[in-house]
C-alpha cells in the first residue's frame, strides 16, 4: 500500500518543473498509466454507453487520477499542463470512461468565478506567484487563488508558510502539519484539515495519530489546551500555561519549539477565519469538490440558471444599488468629518481610556450572526478537546477581558524581538505580512478614487484587537462607531470569534457597493488583526515566563 502512495505521489512530480519538455514527458507518462487502467477495465465503447453505467469502479485508483487532471485542467498555472490534462479527460470519455465534473462554480462559495482573477488570465506578477507556489507545493489551493487578488500580500504570505511548514525549524515536518490539523480543527474547518491530513501523510507522518489527540505522541497532548485557549479566549493565558509545556518530566517542550508552535496554531486558527470568510470551496480533487455523477437540471434551481453561474451576484443587482447607492458616500463624508474633528480639538487621556471600555464593553454584546451551538463532526472534534468551549460573551456574566495595554506588550517593541531571537527570520517575515495587510491600499473605495482609506482601515484593526482586550493609547475608540456599522460588525465579530458560523448572507450583506476584492481585502486584514492579537497574549506568556 505505501509503495502504491509513494508512486501515487511521484507520478506528478514531474508537472511541477519550470521546463517545458518535463512536464509534457510527465503528462504522456500519465496518459500511458490512464491508458491501460481504461484497457485493464475494459469499459463500454461510446455506442452502448448508458446514464447508469459507471465506466469505473468507485473509488478506483483511475478515479482519483481522473479528479487529479480535472483540478490541473481547471487550477494548473502551466497553459501547457491544463490543455493536456483537459484533452486526456477528453479522450478518456471517449472511450466510454465517465469523467467528474467540479462542484461548485470556482473557488469561492461567495464569489462568481468570472470575479475571481482567472488563472489563465492574470498578470505576469500574479502569473509568477501562481507559478512558484505550484512548483513549491505541487498544487495551486483555492486560497492562494483568492489572495490573488492582492499579489504583494499573497507573496509574503505563501513565502511565510512555505518558511513555516517546509524550512529548517525546530519541529519535524509532521509535527508541523499535526499542529495544523489541531489548530483548523478547533473551528471545525474541514477544508484546512483535509489539506493537512494529506500532507502530514505525505511527509510520512504516523496515520494512528489521525484516529485522535489521545493517538497522538504524548508531547503533542498538552498543546490541546493552549490550541484551546489561544483559539477562543487568548487573554486568560499565563506563565503557568508555558511552564506545563516547558518542564514536563517528559517530553517537554523547548522554548524554540513552543515559538514554533505558537506560531502555527495562531496561522491556522486566523486561516480558518479567512476560510470561512471568504467561503473557500473544497479543492477540486479531494472529497466535496468534484462528482461522476452527470448534471441534471433538477439540481438547480431558476435563479442559479437565470444568474448563470449559481451566484447571487449583488453586484449586478441594480435595484440593490439604487438601494444603497449612498454607503460609500456616508462612509467617504464621516471620514472627512473625523479628519476635520481630529484636527480640531484632541480627547483627554481619561475620555480615550473610557471610549475603549466602552467600545470594548458594546463589542461583547453584538451577537454573532446565526447564533447557535453546532457540534462538530467526529472527523473534525477527533482533533481535539473540549468542543464546548468556544469564545463567550463575558459581559453578559458580569465578566469582562482585561485590557493589554500596546505600551505594555506590543508586537513592535516585545513579540518582534523574541520570536526572532527563537525562531530566527519568523518575526522578520510575520512583520512583513502584519504590516503589508495594514498598509495595503489602491486608494480606492468602490468606484471612488484618489482616497485615503488608512483612518478606514484603522478601525477595523483596533476594533479586532479592542475585541480581544488590546488597547492602544492614542487612538480615539470613539471612531470606530462612526465608521463601522452594526451590520459589519456583526460579520467581523462572527469570522473572527466564530468564523465555522459565517454565512454567504452575512458577506453580501457588509459594503454592499464595494467589490470583492475590496472584501477580501478585509478578510486579510481580520486574519492578521486576530493573528496578531493571538500571539501578543501568547508571548506576553511566554515573556513573563522567561522573566
Amino acid at each position: 500500500m505505501e509503495v502504491q502512495e509513494q508512486e501515487s505521489v511521484g507520478r506528478w512530480d514531474g508537472l511541477s518543473s519550470r521546463d517545458a519538455t518535463s512536464r509534457i514527458e510527465t503528462m504522456e507518462n500519465i496518459q500511458q498509466v490512464v491508458m491501460k487502467k481504461i484497457e485493464a477495465i475494459k469499459p463500454m465503447p461510446p455506442g452502448a454507453f448508458s446514464p447508469s453505467a459507471v465506466g469505473s469502479p468507485p473509488n478506483s485508483d483511475l478515479n482519483a487520477i481522473l479528479a487529479h487532471l480535472l483540478m490541473l485542467s481547471k487550477r494548473c498555472p502551466f497553459e501547457d499542463v491544463r490543455a493536456l490534462s483537459g484533452q486526456l479527460l477528453r479522450a478518456a470519455q471517449d472511450l466510454g470512461v465517465r469523467i467528474p465534473r467540479p462542484l461548485g462554480n470556482g473557488p469561492s462559495r461567495f464569489i462568481p468565478e468570472k470575479e475571481i482573477l482567472k488563472v489563465s488570465k492574470v498578470a505576469d506578477r500574479t502569473q509568477s506567484i501562481f507559478e512558484d507556489a505550484f512548483s513549491t507545493l505541487g498544487r495551486l489551493d483555492n486560497i492562494s487563488v483568492v489572495m490573488g487578488f492582492h499579489p504583494h500580500y499573497l507573496e509574503s504570505f505563501l513565502r511565510t508558510q512555505h518558511y513555516l511548514l517546509q524550512m529548517d525549524g525546530p519541529l519535524s515536518l509532521h509535527y508541523r502539519h499535526y499542529i495544523g490539523i489541531m489548530a483548523a480543527a478547533r473551528h471545525q474547518c474541514s477544508y484546512l484539515v483535509n489539506l493537512h491530513v494529506n500532507d502530514f501523510l505525505q511527509v510520512g507522518g504516523d496515520p494512528k495519530w489521525l484516529n485522535g489527540l489521545d493517538e497522538a505522541p504524548r508531547k503533542l497532548q498538552p498543546l490541546g489546551e493552549l490550541n484551546k485557549i489561544l483559539a477562543h479566549r487568548p487573554w486568560l493565558l499565563t506563565k503557568e500555561h508555558i511552564e506545563q509545556l516547558v518542564k514536563a518530566e517528559e517530553h517537554s517542550w523547548s522554548l524554540a519549539e513552543l515559538i514554533h508552535a505558537v506560531v502555527l496554531l495562531t496561522h491556522y486558527h486566523s486561516l480558518a477565519s479567512f476560510t470561512f470568510g471568504c467561503g473557500i470551496m473544497p479543492e477540486i480533487h479531494s472529497d466535496g469538490g468534484h462528482t461522476f455523477r452527470p448534471p441534471s437540471l433538477s439540481q438547480y434551481c431558476v435563479c442559479d440558471i437565470a444568474n448563470g453561474n449559481g451566484h447571487a451576484n449583488h453586484h449586478d443587482d441594480p435595484l440593490g444599488n439604487q438601494e444603497m447607492c449612498g454607503e460609500v458616500e456616508v462612509l467617504m463624508e464621516r471620514m472627512k468629518q473625523l479628519q476635520e474633528c481630529r484636527d480640531d480639538e484632541e480627547a483627554s487621556q481619561e475620555e480615550m481610556a473610557t471610549r475603549f471600555e466602552r467600545e470594548k464593553t458594546e463589542s461583547m454584546l453584538v451577537v454573532t450572526a446565526e447564533d447557535e451551538e453546532s457540534a462538530p463532526s467526529r472527523d473534525i472534534s477527533r482533533h481535539f478537546e473540549d468542543p464546548s468551549y468556544g469564545y463567550k460573551e463575558f459581559s453578559r456574566r458580569g465578566e469582562q477581558v482585561p485590557t493589554l495595554r500596546v505600551q505594555d506588550y506590543s508586537w513592535e517593541d516585545h513579540g518582534f524581538s523574541l520570536v526572532n531571537r527563537l525562531y530566527p527570520d519568523v518575526g522578520q517575515m510575520l512583520d512583513e505580512k502584519f504590516q503589508l495587510a495594514y498598509n495595503l491600499t489602491y486608494n480606492t473605495m468602490a468606484t471612488h478614487k484618489d482616497v485615503d482609506t488608512s483612518m478606514l482601515r484603522r478601525a477595523i484593526w483596533n476594533y479586532i484587537h479592542c475585541m480581544f482586550g488590546i488597547r492602544y493609547d492614542d487612538y480615539d475608540y470613539g471612531e470606530i462607531n462612526q465608521l463601522l456599522d452594526r451590520g459589519f460588525k456583526i460579520y467581523i465579530k462572527t469570522m473572527v470569534c466564530s468564523p465555522e458560523k459565517t454565512t454567504r448572507r452575512m458577506y453580501e450583506s457588509f459594503w454592499r457597493q464595494f467589490q470583492h476584492s475590496e472584501k477580501v481585502h478585509v478578510n486579510l486584514l481580520l486574519m492578521e488583526a486576530r493573528m496578531q492579537a493571538e500571539l501578543l497574549y501568547a508571548l506576553r506568556a511566554i515573556t513573563r515566563y522567561m522573566t
